[in-house]
């Protein structure tokens, strides 16, 4: 009897649960987890996370000091809020969880390290160690600059919003841990830009990126490990079965469950070995031409900036009325 693909994905693949739903991470039992400031925000609107909600604030509060306005509370809550919800997802995976810098760090490369150090410095005073965290910036030259100066100290990173090959080997020549291509961003952006309503999933541009940037580290030799992000179907996922690594929603991690047939794998190291492929140094000057020269990577990096962007502001409002309503159920005197 066939096995559902799912399991035969497991085989060849590490499987990661990409949300902040700590029942989905239960029920699917993946290896790693990813978050963002947009599942955050999502997760931390449900009702059965409004105890760690509730806990951060009133924790912030409290280390914030008599006298600490609502804003200053509120950001010391949103910076400890994506570690809160790591440490519970901690409890029940077995390897690593993804905790993201705050987007609008994006282009500061000093900002971003300090933001990082103190992520890895909270997660390190509840007893996780480095090993189990990955930091997660975004694919800009100045945030692969402060991977760079984070892998060098031991804190592992994941690199994220990344959309083509000049971002991918900047990734691998600064040592990264690990990056996130997105798959289903990039079939979004070429639907809309040729008007064509599909791509057949062995010819959906999505993969056939993350196949190149795969082919590219295997062929020569990097360390950084490939982690296909953000699918919109099965069909990408079986076309990218082998890659090192895959983040998948839990729609899509129940629906490979609930398909059963066989599941060939598509990207091998052996494979990519015999792949003719030119191998491209990059500097700042080559990374930008690159860059500006691919109007989808320009596009949906900066696209995938301000969503984010405006995720953790989203974020931070709901904080903000949440405390207040905390504060007027302490005001309130008992009957």
């Amino acid at each position: 009897m066939s096995k559902n693909l799912l399991e035969q994905l497991r085989t060849m693949t590490v499987v990661v649960a990409d949300t902040g739903d700590i029942q989905a991470i239960e029920k699917f039992k993946p290896q790693d987890a990813t978050t963002n400031p947009s599942l955050i925000t999502a997760a931390a609107q449900m009702p059965e996370y409004q105890e760690i909600v509730d806990q951060t604030l009133l924790q912030a509060k409290k280390d914030a000091g008599a006298g600490a306005s609502q804003a200053q509370i509120v950001t010391i809550a949103f910076d400890r809020l994506a570690v809160a919800f790591g440490l519970k997802i901690l409890q029940i995976i077995p390897g690593r969880v993804s905790t993201e810098v705050d987007a609008r760090l994006s282009f500061d490369t000093e900002a971003t390290v300090t933001k990082a150090r103190e992520l890895i410095a909270q997660y390190a005073a509840a007893g996780v160690g480095r090993d189990r965290v990955l930091i997660k910036i975004a694919t800009t030259w100045e945030g692969i600059r402060a991977a760079e100066i984070l892998e060098k100290e031991g804190i592992h990173c994941n690199l994220t919003l990344l959309f083509g090959l000049h971002q991918a080997i900047a990734c691998a020549e600064a040592g990264v841990t690990l990056i996130s291509p997105f798959v289903g961003r990039i079939l979004d952006w070429y639907k809309k830009d040729t008007g064509r309503d599909s791509y057949p999933s062995a010819e959906d541009p999505g993969v056939l990126s993350v196949t190149t940037i795969y082919n590219y580290y295997k062929k020569f030799g990097y360390k950084t490990e490939v982690m296909g992000a953000s699918f919109r179907n099965i069909g990408e996922i079986t076309e990218l079965a082998g890659s090192d690594l895959l983040t998948i929603s839990p729609s899509l991690l129940a629906e490979l469950q609930a398909t059963v047939g066989e599941l060939p794998r598509k990207l091998d190291p052996a494979k990519a070995a015999s792949v003719e492929i030119e191998k491209i140094s990059i500097d700042k000057a080559t990374f930008d031409k690159m860059h500006a020269s691919d109007r989808m990577a320009t596009d949906k990096l900066a696209e995938g900036i301000q969503g984010f962007t405006k995720a953790l502001e989203e974020l931070e409002k709901l904080l903000a009325n949440r405390l207040a309503t905390l504060e007027a159920k302490s005001a309130t005197p008992v009957a």
